[in-house]
Order: structure tokens, then C-alpha cells, then sequence
């Protein structure tokens, strides 16, 4: 019996999870640095062919993945170090991020649950700029250099009754932006990257994948603007849960593949897959990683110093 498939929105944990003989995979490089007086490990993973994306089960494109243990703690300063790293690396992903642009922020999510509230709270921390430049030119920040940054937070189809790709297609074609970023909540395989753990990619974001419920994707494609995704995972699935809980049980045990036990208890683990778990206090964690988010993505577009 095959193995059962944990889901993940991370491109890091895809790659960790191809067996070792499939280990030598082309298409697929990863670079990786660590910021040691930070403590921010950052991997760059890079996806070339369609093979390797067909393996991965991730789009062609750049995943930038920021592991900062200390996320979830009430640390200002180390707080403001992730954002300083954070636009450092969405500069990077933004074509030419030097040019002035017209850049269109989605918040994705549903306000009500707060594990899926990251992209409507950001939104809220957003310095908006274009309605002011519109109307009194960039004099207004004293600056010669103004993006303009305009937000929307579509909601859910369960409220608006329409597909969230209807809603930004709409958006972008009325307001034409150079640019769309979007945030979203993730899933993630790993217990210990959950609130720890920032995903950039210059490959759009398929909304509500996290949780299996898949809507139409927000890409370069379907937009025809560039589109880039930056996620936080709040969400693991209790099968993950449960198989961690076993490995560390069973760590004695050098036989033990917590993969290939999953998928001898399939039927077990499957009933797991639809059940989501996240931390205690997550209404806390949530707001102080959204405030960072927003905070990274205000200095990547040059409106904070």
C-alpha cells in the first residue's frame, strides 16, 4: 500500500519529502543561507522543468522560505528583524522592484476565523498610497519615488457568493496595478514551522489549497500581471500531528518510516486528513505575524525606512 500524502503548501517541505531515490530529482536546486545573529534560516527553492514540478506537485518557480523560530514570541525587535528580512527577499521577487509601480495587495481569507485571518489583517497594516497620489500627487509624501499601493480583501464565496478569482480579475482590470501580491494563510507537513515559517513564491497562489478546497488559481496566467504569494502556515492537519507524535514514540526504533506507517493505517490517517489543528493562541500569534507581514511588505515598497 502506497504511501499517504500529507499536504503542504510549503515547496521546502515537497522537496524534503522525495524519498532518497528520488534525491538526485533535475530541475529542482535549492540554495540556502542562515542569518545567525537573526536566527532566520532562508532556503531558495528553485523549480526549472515541468517533470520537477509534476514530482513536486508545485508550479514552475522561486520559493523563498524564511524559518524564524521565535515568530510566535512577543519580540518587537526580533519581530522587526524578520520584516527587514522579509523585504529584503520580496524586493528580490518584484520585477523591477526600482521602477515605480502600481502595486495591487490581496488579502485572502475569511476575517471570522482567525486561522485563515492572516491576509485580511495584514491588509489592515498596509500603508496605502495610491488614492492619495491620485488626488494630490506624490508632493503628499515628499518623496520623488511613490509606489502606488491600493489593497482589497475579497472575502469568501460563502459571503460574496462569487469566486475570489472574479472579484481581483475585476479589480486588475479596472485599476490595471503592475503588480499583485497576495496573502494567505498555508498548511504546513511540519508541526515545527507552523507560525515560525514565511513562503514568498513568484508563482501566484491557488486560494483555500491549504485546507483542500481548491478555487481558481491567482497566477500570471490567469491575472496577466505578475503575481506574487507570500503565506504564512497557521494550519497542519492532525494526521501530521499524529504522525510526529509517533515518530518521537518510536525514535528508538531505527526500522521506524513514519511515512510508510501512514500508509499501512491508510484508512486511519485519511479520516486525520480532514480534521485541521492550530496553536492555543493563535488569535496572539496571528496578530503579531500579520503586523510583521504588512511591516515587511510596507519597507520592500519603500513607504517605512
Amino acid at each position: 500500500m502506497g504511501n499517504l500524502q500529507v499536504r503542504t503548501d510549503l515547496a521546502l517541505e515537497a522537496r524534503e519529502s522525495i524519498s532518497e531515490a528520488d534525491g538526485r530529482l533535475r530541475g529542482v536546486s535549492v540554495d540556502e543561507y542562515y542569518q545567525e545573529k537573526e536566527d532566520i534560516q532562508v532556503t531558495r527553492v528553485t523549480i526549472d522543468t515541468k517533470n520537477a514540478a509534476r514530482v513536486m506537485g508545485k508550479p514552475m518557480g522561486v520559493y523563498v522560505t524564511m524559518e524564524a523560530p521565535a515568530m510566535v514570541e512577543p519580540d518587537e525587535d526580533y519581530h522587526r528583524e524578520i520584516s527587514e528580512c522579509l523585504a529584503k527577499e520580496l524586493k528580490k521577487m518584484i520585477p523591477d522592484s526600482r521602477k515605480e509601480q502600481s502595486i495591487l495587495v490581496v488579502g485572502l481569507g475569511n476575517r471570522d476565523v482567525t486561522a485563515d485571518a492572516l491576509g485580511p489583517q495584514v491588509v489592515d497594516n498596509l500603508l496605502i498610497t495610491r488614492h492619495v497620489v491620485r488626488t494630490y500627487g506624490k508632493a503628499a509624501y515628499d518623496k520623488e519615488h511613490v509606489n502606488l499601493i491600493s489593497s482589497i480583501e475579497p472575502g469568501v464565496m460563502a459571503k460574496t457568493g462569487m469566486e475570489t478569482s472574479e472579484i481581483v480579475k475585476g479589480v486588475v482590470r479596472e485599476t490595471e496595478p503592475d503588480v499583485v501580491v497576495v496573502i494567505d494563510a498555508l498548511a504546513a507537513r511540519s508541526t515545527k514551522r507552523l507560525n515560525r515559517t514565511i513562503q514568498i513564491t513568484n508563482t501566484g497562489i491557488q486560494p483555500g489549497s491549504g485546507v483542500g478546497n481548491h478555487r481558481d488559481a491567482l497566477t500570471l496566467e490567469s491575472l496577466e500581471v505578475p503575481v506574487i504569494a507570500i503565506g504564512v502556515p497557521t494550519v497542519v492537519d492532525a494526521a501530521t500531528i499524529v504522525g510526529d507524535a509517533l515518530e518521537k514514540l518510536l525514535s528508538g526504533d531505527h526500522e521506524f518510516d513514519r511515512m510508510k506507517y501512514m500508509g499501512q493505517h491508510r484508512a486511519v490517517f485519511s479520516e486525520l486528513n480532514n480534521m485541521y489543528m492550530t496553536g492555543k493562541d493563535i488569535d496572539a500569534v496571528i496578530k503579531r505575524v500579520s503586523f510583521t507581514v504588512s511591516e515587511g511588505i510596507n519597507m520592500a515598497l519603500e513607504l517605512e525606512e
